[in-house]
């Protein structure tokens, strides 16, 4: 079991949370950074700070990324034949039950719909206990990256009997929760949103000599491409786009790691990749980009869109429901009107060719990423538990 301290800043309301003892299940807390478990993490360490108790059931390894906000408990695994980053919860075993037992929680929030979250939810509804699910991915989008769109069907009643199991679905942003709705889930759905370090990712933070130290001349347009290098973050189109701008004055600059690393850098000689960043690191070098490139469409939210938003950059985004909900195109930042190299490649044409025009979205950019709060939109979740019937006493005192 492991457990760390954050530095989250105190809410207003005197421990809003006391009283709520919170399983959370979770397919990956703290293994592998991805920006699924930050936000839990972001979550935990919140509702910690305002009095609750939260208990985190995960596979974990040896090797953890980073420490974990809450009391960890180590879900039985194994690794993902072909993706052995990841790991594979074997279920609710009978040691977590008994575990379950003695910790005596009032919510439970499952944030995958894997096998451990699926048996959690049913333990849950047995004991009588309120059930919220938080969707971060959208799991039947990356099928098609695998060959496997046959799936597709079977894995969607799947994902709809999993959601509908749950009395309150949190989903990313307003599209997806309508979407959501439309599907039969109703007034069931809520909004958890996400936020940004304001601090880490900054125009303030751009570092000329920085550039100049990995190679990067002073008059290249850098194009950054933030996240886990796998073929489902869109990396085909992010190369064939690449190669259709060999004749214009740019450096890509690829930020982050993962198994597809050789597939980007045979396909992308020029760029400069930096491996995995954290903390200060991966603040400086996505806000010494000119531009952020996401082509991914597997997105339910969009953290590193938005991180490079925070930190002042041109963010091109494929029109999807995430990045509309984030982005206003052409304000804020650009939405391609079709997913494909040939339209992301007009795209970034224009916004190579026009400076000025780049740093008006990335100022208005900057300014929308201040809606952002992680603190509020915490409390949105602490309210949906409260619905429910959790955190006894901060429901008291709000009554009072």
């Amino acid at each position: 079991m492991q457990r760390a301290e954050r530095n989250i800043r105190q809410p207003a309301e005197e421990k809003p949370a006391e009283g709520l003892r919170l399983a959370l299940f979770s397919g990956n807390y703290n293994y592998t950074r991805d920006g699924s478990n930050q936000a839990l993490n972001r979550l935990a360490a919140y509702l910690i700070e305002a009095g609750a108790t939260v208990r985190v059931y995960s596979p974990t390894t040896d090797t953890p990324a980073f420490e974990p906000a809450g009391d960890l408990v180590s879900a039985p695994s194994v690794a993902i034949p072909g993706r052995s980053e990841y790991r594979l919860a074997l279920g609710l075993t009978s040691s977590l039950k008994a575990d379950l037992a003695a910790f005596q929680p009032n919510m439970v929030h499952l944030s995958a719909p894997d096998l451990l979250g699926s048996q959690a939810g049913r333990w849950a509804r047995a004991a009588g206990l309120p059930v919220v699910a938080s969707l971060h991915t959208r799991f039947e989008t990356y099928l098609s990256y695998y060959g496997l769109d046959w799936l597709r069907p079977t894995v969607e009643r799947y994902l709809d009997r999993f959601y509908r199991g749950c009395d309150r679905v949190l989903a990313p942003n307003a599209p997806i929760a309508d979407l959501l709705r439309e599907q039969g889930l109703g007034e069931r759905v809520r909004v958890w949103g996400r936020g940004v370090d304001r601090g880490r990712f900054s125009p303030e933070r751009k570092d000329m000599a920085w550039r100049r130290s990995q190679g990067i001349a002073d008059n290249e347009v850098v194009v950054a491409f933030l996240g886990r290098l796998v073929m489902e973050k869109g990396l085909d189109v992010l190369a064939e786009t690449l190669a259709l701008l060999a004749d214009q004055p740019i450096r890509p600059l690829i930020i982050g790691d993962g198994p597809a690393r050789a597939f980007l850098e045979e396909r992308a000689p020029n760029a400069i990749f930096t491996g995995h960043l954290d903390g200060d690191a991966l603040g400086r070098a996505v806000s010494s980009a000119d531009i952020l490139f996401n082509p991914s469409l597997t997105e339910a939210f969009g953290n590193a869109s938005l991180e490079g938003m925070a930190a002042g950059l041109a963010v091109l985004c494929p029109r999807a429901p995430s990045t509309s909900a984030l982005i206003t195109d052409g304000h804020d930042g650009v939405l391609a009107p079709s997913a494909d190299a040939a339209s992301y490649a007009t795209a970034l044409r224009a916004l190579i060719a026009e400076p000025l025009r780049r740093l008006r979205i990335g100022r208005a950019a900057r300014a929308s990423s201040a809606a952002y709060d992680w603190n509020a939109i915490c409390a949105d979740v602490l309210d949906v538990y409260r619905e429910l019937g959790a955190a006894p006493a901060a429901r008291a005192r709000s009554a009072a």
